[in-house]
């Protein structure tokens, strides 16, 4: 059975919470200026530009992580190559998905994705290293993807409570990365 409006407010009472309600008059006032901004209404609480300089350093680091990886699935050999190549490549599409994702988000905070390759090593926060063997490759690798974990954790302290689609995207995109720093830490074990 549906509770009325009214149900749910004592209901709400009773369990010692209390009473909410959203001023939809303002927020419909607020919808309508600076309406240029996009998803970024008056209530965004983050700071929009260092926001955007993270988003775009860890958009850099992607990219580079992509461009490792490929290098490493074309240039793996040796007898267990072949799974570890796999594993190289699927790690490079995700990789790039991640890019994907935070190039959105940039533009959805009204900032301009950084995809020029001038200075990408710098915004960078991963290094490319080619690796000259197999387990060179895995391992340098496993060191780009722990540089990714800490960088991540630390924009998602960052952004806390003060811009939640960015903080969820981070910690989705940290997930993933170790996801594949488990991934990698099994192969060198192996080895």
């Amino acid at each position: 059975m549906q509770q009325t409006p009214s149900q749910a407010h004592n209901q709400g009472k009773a369990n010692g919470h209390a009473k909410f309600d959203l001023d939809i008059k303002a927020i419909r006032a607020r919808a309508r200026q600076d309406i240029e901004s996009g998803a970024v209404t008056g209530t965004y609480r983050a700071d929009r530009e260092t926001v955007l300089r993270l988003l775009n350093e860890a958009l850099a680091t992607e990219l580079v992580c992509v461009l490792r990886y490929k290098r490493h699935f074309f240039m793996a050999r040796g007898l267990n190559a072949e799974p570890v190549a796999a594993e190289f490549a699927e790690h490079a599409a995700e990789e790039q998905s991640h890019a994907d994702r935070l190039a959105e988000r940039i533009v959805q905070l009204g900032g301009e994705p950084d995809f020029s390759p001038n200075g990408l090593q710098q915004r960078s926060h991963a290094e490319y290293v080619e690796g000259k063997t197999l387990q060179d490759m895995i391992r340098e690798n496993l060191i780009a993807e722990r540089i990714a974990i800490d960088s991540y954790r630390q924009m998602v302290e960052y952004v806390a409570d003060q811009d939640p689609t960015t903080r969820r995207l981070l910690e989705e995109i940290l997930a993933a990365e170790e996801e594949h720093a488990d991934d990698l830490s099994d192969f060198l074990e192996k080895e």
